[in-house]
């Protein structure tokens, strides 16, 4: 062997082993491949956060509550906050590198119990986003496909769109399943390409939307222009209420950036790649949404063909960022654009389920999970297959609602799973940053740390949590509220019942069963 070559290989060894070291005093022995690098380790939060995805996916929701001004304003303003919440979560990854993430840190400031909660509504949160995230990418599908073929739109499953995305939703779980039950790397090579198909594929839908249209909307419109389509009334209850609710798309999107944390066991230089991973997942994907958000507005000229309920006015329902694409694009622009946010959408699906797979492994291996021996299980390849089975087939059920649509149109089954996951993921994130903040100079902070800006960065993150989880639980429309004359139990925002009755329950296991045997991380070391 060269003599270079040589002593790569024994910097790669030497590399190798401080990292399992340091993995061992955190109680595991090495179990998964250790192939990612830094740069995978972003590219699968910059993939799970995914502008191509919720940009697309849930621009109806600022559209129909709040209008340009929630994009235009709110987005930049949401985003500082997120940002602020990733700077917390960066410090804790830190110093705590292991796949349990946000779990592993919950334990180790607080006890069994606040893991227990934090590991429990950190997998809820997780299996609601992958599930919405291939449901966005199906309903995207189905137009293609209805526009490319007559014969589909018409006549497979009846021509009922609703069953037709459900099938495709079913079909696509069942690919990136597949896909991820390959080797470790295979997942990396996939993110590290969605990265650059993110960045290209939004760089060239931004390219199209300024240079195609015939005419754009000004400057203060897109800055100014207040849109209330939620049924609720306007004044102070569009300001403090109807405004939030439109912020759900800015939430909504850049979430799910805890999965540099859940690879870091699969990452090099975890202590410091995954830190920087989630924050810069985050400012890269807040700073390109925004850019990609603004095209979408000063291509709407037609705000209220955009705002029609009426499907013979605007078939692709009201908000819909479609509408603007196929009223402002000709239809090979417009079919192009489509396609990239599809395949985008695509992306972000795989990513979604590899980092919800590794926090059901990791929380599965400190037995907190029912059947926790076969989902901590990984196969000859070193991948938890059972996890990720377990995790698609769960996205499948907790979406079964999505049959149903509201009288309105409004997709409110999907934006229910949105909210849980919103709600799951941020609460979960809410209890490591509660508990540093309470260890104050006291905790042993890693490499990357915040230093004494924790004190004001912490109490930040935890108030814009509270508020978001309090505005995702409430009602989408007032056809939602029991005792108005239009209610209907379709119409109904479901998360707050499907969260109430979870937290109920894991109350309920761990006071009469999880206390009793459950101690939080278990050395396997």
């Amino acid at each position: 062997m060269p003599q270079n070559q040589e002593n790569l290989t024994s910097d790669s060894n030497e590399h190798d082993s401080n990292e399992e070291k340091l993995l061992a005093s955190l109680g595991y022995k090495q179990e998964l491949s250790r192939t990612w690098s830094g740069f995978s380790n972003f590219a699968i939060s910059f993939s799970v956060i995914s502008i191509l995805s919720g940009c697309f996916t849930t621009f109806s929701q600022a559209w129909n509550n709040g209008g340009p001004i929630a994009i235009a304003i709110g987005w930049p303003l949401i985003s500082i906050f997120i940002l602020i919440i990733g700077f917390c979560m960066a410090e804790l990854a830190s110093a705590y590198p292991t796949s349990g993430g946000i779990y592993w840190w919950a334990s180790k400031l607080g006890g069994p119990k606040a893991g227990f909660f934090a590991g429990w509504l950190n997998l809820i949160g997780l299996l609601a986003i992958n599930a919405s995230v291939a449901y966005g990418a199906a309903t995207f599908l189905n137009i293609i496909l209805g526009t490319y073929s007559a014969s589909y739109a018409a006549h497979f499953l009846g021509g009922d769109a609703i069953n037709q995305q459900f099938f495709l939703f079913a079909a696509i779980m069942v690919v990136i399943t597949i896909l991820n039950s390959f080797r470790s790397h295979v997942q990396a090579i996939l993110n590290n390409i969605s990265v650059w198909w993110h960045v290209f594929g939004a760089a060239i839908i931004i390219a199209i939307l300024i240079i195609t249209p015939s005419k754009h909307q000004n400057l203060e419109w897109v800055f100014t222009t207040q849109i209330n389509n939620s049924g609720f009334s306007g004044g102070p209850t569009y300001w403090l209420f109807v405004l939030p609710l439109g912020f759900l798309l800015t939430q909504y999107t850049i979430t799910g950036f805890d999965a540099s944390a859940h690879l870091s066991e699969e990452t090099q230089g975890a202590h410091l790649t995954a830190a920087k991973g989630i924050w810069t997942s985050i400012f890269y994907s807040a700073l390109g949404g925004y850019i990609l958000l603004l095209a979408f507005l000063f291509a709407a000229t037609n705000p209220d063909q955009v705002s029609s309920f009426d499907p013979a006015v605007n078939p692709y329902g009201a908000g819909s960022v479609i509408t603007i694409l196929a009223t402002s694009l000709s239809p090979g622009m417009f079919m192009l654009v489509m396609v990239i946010s599809t395949v985008g959408q695509f992306f972000c699906a795989i990513a979604c389920l590899t980092s919800c797979s590794r926090m059901l492994f990791a929380f599965s291996r400190d037995g907190a999970v029912p059947g926790h021996q076969k989902w901590a299980k990984v196969n000859n390849d070193q991948v938890p297959v059972n996890a990720v089975l377990f995790s698609a087939l769960t996205g499948v059920l907790i979406t079964l609602p999505a049959l149903w649509k509201s009288p309105r149109g409004i997709p409110s089954a999907f934006y229910a799973v949105v909210s849980i996951g919103v709600i799951g993921l941020y609460l979960a994130f809410l209890i490591p940053i509660w508990l540093r903040w309470r260890h104050g100079n006291n905790f042993d902070q890693g490499e990357w740390n915040l230093g004494k800006n924790y004190r004001w960065m912490n109490l930040v993150a935890i108030l814009e949590i509270v508020i978001v989880c309090v505005y995702f639980i409430m009602p989408f429309e007032p056809a939602a509220i029991p005792g108005n004359k239009d209610f209907t139990w379709i119409a109904v925002n479901y998360a707050p019942i499907l969260v109430g009755i979870t937290l109920i329950f894991l109350w309920m296991y761990w006071t009469f069963s999880a206390r009793h045997w459950f101690k939080g991380p278990k050395r396997t070391i």
